[in-house]
């Protein structure tokens, strides 16, 4: 997995501790700087290639939203901040992603899922040409076709794919085996359940239906979910 090289720019040394701490519980994140304003993440990007941005948006002097306007669009940002009014403005410059305070892991790293699947080191581009997955079963390798595979569960140390036929036990988190599915064909609901979309019969605002099954879908991951199957 290629490397997302990044700087943390937010005022706060508390903050910039949280994220840098949860950022390193996250596999294939390198943070090239922490800076506590715009000036500093001006410098930083002139002396480094950075490929994203955790940007706060209530800095003093020059604002996050500021220094966003100032960018390249190419340049990818995941604003952060306490203040869910700016929400709309972050998303009007196009940003990855828009991460509220007190950013949760389990958000943390379905942003950074999102960028992943927007750009060229999704790891989506490990598996293009593949239409399943393997996986360690019952003291075999098992071979799992992506259609097969209605939702995932976590339990503990183990995850289990259910699929129309059978559920097959392996011994893994659903963290890794999120990084190895293709992200349009599945979606994050919940630190517990990854769901096929074409499997899904119907939804609302708090689970989504698949089969005679309905599943949870947390706080976190709600408007995740419901921009990528809306198509908003």
């Amino acid at each position: 997995m290629q490397k997302i090289k990044c700087i943390i720019v937010d005022d706060e040394p508390v903050a910039r501790d949280i994220l840098q701490l949860l950022l390193k519980q996250i596999m294939g994140i390198e943070v090239l700087e922490y800076c506590k304003n715009a000036l500093e993440a001006m410098t930083a990007l002139e002396k480094h290639t950075v490929d994203l941005i955790f940007l706060d948006i209530n800095m003093p002097d020059i604002s996050g939203l500021a220094l966003a306007q100032s960018l390249p669009k190419s340049t990818k940002i995941i604003f952060t901040t306490a203040y869910r009014e700016y929400a709309i403005d972050g998303f009007d410059l196009q940003a990855v992603d828009y991460l509220l305070k007190p950013i949760s892991l389990d958000r943390l790293r379905q942003a950074i899922l999102k960028y992943r699947s927007e750009n060229t080191t999704s790891p989506d581009s490990n598996y293009s040409n593949r239409d399943y997955l393997i996986v360690r079963s019952d003291r075999k390798m098992v071979k799992v076709n992506w259609d097969d595979i209605l939702y995932i569960e976590s339990l503990s140390d183990y995850v289990k794919l259910h699929t129309p036929s059978k559920m097959i036990l392996t011994r893994d988190t659903i963290s890794n085996i999120e990084t190895k599915l293709p992200s349009k064909l599945f979606i994050r609901i919940h630190r517990s359940f990854i769901v096929s979309v074409s499997h899904i019969s119907g939804y609302t605002n708090e689970y989504v239906e698949i089969g005679n099954k309905q599943l949870t879908i947390s706080r976190s991951y709600r408007s995740f979910f419901l921009e990528k199957i809306e198509g908003n």
